[in-house]
């Protein structure tokens, strides 16, 4: 019979053979081709644990072994799309994210959140799939504003408690009540803009995406370089076409 003790640490173990298994796929994740003698030097685990929990890993098919060398399997393709098919919305933002970028000639993506944080889930443009699934402050970006000003002023209370306002560049806003104006105005002008906040020279714009029955789906943005995204460029061009963009996702949802 197991003891409660007995129980909480099996517990104890399990955790932490997760966490050495998703720190091996993180390590992999960062570079193409990894040795047992690079991941044992990027974890610091035992060379013993690093082939034990690789050796599990490819037999499930989650990581490829090529000449001694380890890569993240496809299956992990599988998971995302799933991950990215969850909500019929998803789908439907990722035509509207390609169509945005094909005649913007910008970097578009279309953004969730989770767990505080902001989510890639489409973009179009150069190495587009390299970001998919990464994250970032929601305070740094376009897409992560709009989503902060669907909130209530105390769950953003709770954003800033919790995750804070970490700077990013110089003008990442790192003040709360900065933060607060800044939503305040984007719900009452429905749209927020990046500007140079997430990386010197980047500057970006974000409209919310609704489903037909009102409720928030994400954000729907395009960036790019500040000599290209004027004032001009952005009010006058971006924010029109992601306006009607966000639109016909609404429209797909409502007769699909």
């Amino acid at each position: 019979m197991t003891t409660e003790q007995g129980d909480t640490e099996a517990d104890s173990i399990g955790v932490s053979t997760t966490r050495k298994t998703f720190a091996l796929l993180e390590a992999l994740k960062e570079t193409e081709g990894v040795t047992i003698a690079d991941l044992t030097q990027r974890t610091d685990l035992p060379k013993s644990t690093v082939y034990r929990h690789l050796q599990t890993l490819t037999e499930v098919g989650y990581v490829i072994e090529r000449d001694g060398r380890y890569y993240v399997g496809f299956r992990f393709v599988e998971l995302g799309e799933q991950a990215r098919s969850r909500r019929m919305g998803y789908t439907a933002a990722k035509r509207a994210v390609f169509e945005l970028g094909q005649e913007t000639d910008e970097l578009a993506v279309f953004v969730v959140e989770e767990d505080n944080e902001a989510v890639y889930v489409h973009r179009y443009g150069s190495l587009s799939n390299t970001m998919i699934g990464q994250r970032r402050p929601l305070h740094s970006m376009a897409s992560g504003k709009v989503i902060l000003a669907e909130w209530d002023d105390e769950s953003v209370h709770e954003y800033v408690r919790d995750v804070g306002l970490e700077a990013l560049s110089p003008n990442t806003i790192t003040d709360s009540d900065a933060l607060f104006d800044e939503l305040e105005s984007i719900r009452e002008q429905g749209y927020a803009v990046n500007d140079q906040e997430l990386m010197d020279g980047l500057r970006g714009v974000a409209v919310p995406v609704y489903t037909p029955d009102g409720d928030f789906l994400g954000g729907l943005a395009a960036f790019g370089p500040t000599s290209r995204l004027t004032d001009a460029h952005v009010h006058d061009d971006l924010l029109t076409r992601l306006r009607d963009k966000a639109g016909e996702i609404k429209v797909t949802l409502a007769y699909s």
